[in-house]
């Protein structure tokens, strides 16, 4: 961290030293303590107060075995102490306007937006109050290579799906800290595009170079375009195909 910035506080520390962790110690974690760290979360901001999130917690080792195989077979999912699925969820919603004669039935872009919104900003509030008391995870959006599959290990009902999930725990190994694009490169003033780089060439140079050197100081296979090249690979051809028709068969019409 940067000893020259002006502004101290708890939070800008924890921010300026999250990573992601994978690998934690057998300490057990308190089923009180996440649903403190869960209760905090609960007070992000959430669309027109319609909190349409749910989180499901989970602990059994067949499930998490079950949900490994559902992420791409990441074995820090089965491992994990505690497992955090945060859903949107639009049931309650549903049962609010049912109540009033209305439905949600035929929602739209908007309402899963919204949904979907409030379900990440709980997410990186419980993430961030996480870390507060010590815990560390790893967010695994890979729950939506499957969404059918992960609302039946979850015993999702129609209008909730998982947006992404969590996994938490007392750290074991905890990774260098990967590094970031240049607040330069992301922060815009007044109008987007008023960099000398306008067509962002040199960013992505510059940050290929710098990642590059990171993944070579923890001996992890590199190449010189490490950044770029990788989201290339990533999104072309386009993954998870089916996504669409998969949470529009979960109740979200994303048409």
């Amino acid at each position: 961290m940067d000893s020259s910035r002006a502004a101290v506080s708890e939070t800008l520390t924890l921010l300026n030293n999250r990573v992601s962790v994978r690998r934690y110690t057998s300490q057990p974690v308190p089923e009180e303590l996440i649903e403190e760290v869960l209760e905090a979360a609960f007070r992000a901001p959430t669309s027109s107060n319609i909190q349409a999130y749910s989180v499901v917690i989970v602990r059994d080792r067949k499930k998490l075995k079950q949900l490994s195989l559902s992420t791409g077979n990441q074995q820090h999912v089965a491992d994990a102490p505690v497992f955090l699925a945060f859903c949107a969820d639009l049931t309650r919603i549903q049962r609010a306007m049912e109540k009033n004669g209305r439905s949600v039935t035929n929602n739209n872009l908007e309402l899963g937006l919204v949904s979907t919104v409030d379900a990440a900003l709980v997410g990186m509030a419980t993430s961030l109050a996480a870390e507060s008391v010590g815990l560390k995870g790893v967010m695994i959006g890979a729950v939506r290579n499957d969404p059918i599959s992960v609302a039946e290990i979850l015993g999702l009902p129609k209008m909730v799906y998982c947006v992404f999930g969590m996994c938490l725990g007392w750290p074991g190994d905890v990774p260098r800290q990967k590094p970031r694009m240049k607040p330069s490169a992301i922060i815009h003033y007044e109008q987007y595009g008023n960099h000398s780089d306008r067509d962002g060439t040199q960013i992505l140079e510059e940050y290929d170079r710098d990642l590059s050197a990171h993944y070579a100081s923890v001996n992890k296979p590199t190449t010189s375009d490490s950044w770029s090249g990788e989201i290339a690979r990533k999104f072309d051809p386009q993954p998870r195909a089916g996504l669409r028709d998969a949470l529009k068969e979960c109740g979200f019409d994303f048409l």
